[in-house]
């Protein structure tokens, strides 16, 4: 197993607050968007990709992005009928969907980065 990037702890602690943020982000009755002018799409994209991204440098395995992916059609569902206030948009399952294709990139990126890195500061027995 490659050595951490980060202090296991510390990924499974980052991992819970995305986690918090996401379901949050999606499933809050009164959205208000807090003034900010974001655009939606990339907020998607993120609520997504960072628990993408956390859950793999974790070790999670290529069942964490499925069930995300999963979640993405879910959740838009879940808004259209179960939340009086929010709308179902299914280009915002194309965000999600981008968004974990792209942690899931990213968090193996640096992966292969770390074990490659360890690999040239191990010595030769020869």
């Amino acid at each position: 197993m490659p050595r951490l990037l980060l202090h296991r702890r510390v990924l499974t602690g980052l991992l819970v607050v995305a986690l918090a943020v996401h379901l949050y982000g999606l499933y809050d009755p009164t959205p208000t968007g807090g003034g900010l002018e974001i655009n939606d799409k990339l907020v998607h994209g993120l609520l997504f990709g960072i628990p993408a991204l956390l859950g793999v440098l974790r070790g999670a395995g290529g069942w964490w992005p499925l069930l995300l992916a999963l979640h993405a059609p879910v959740s838009e569902l879940v808004q259209a009928r179960l939340l009086a206030r929010r709308t179902g948009d299914p280009w915002d399952v194309v965000a999600d969907l981008v968004g974990v294709a792209l942690g899931w990139w990213l968090a193996r990126a640096m992966r292969r980065r770390a074990v490659a890195r360890r690999s040239e500061q191990t010595p030769s027995r020869w």
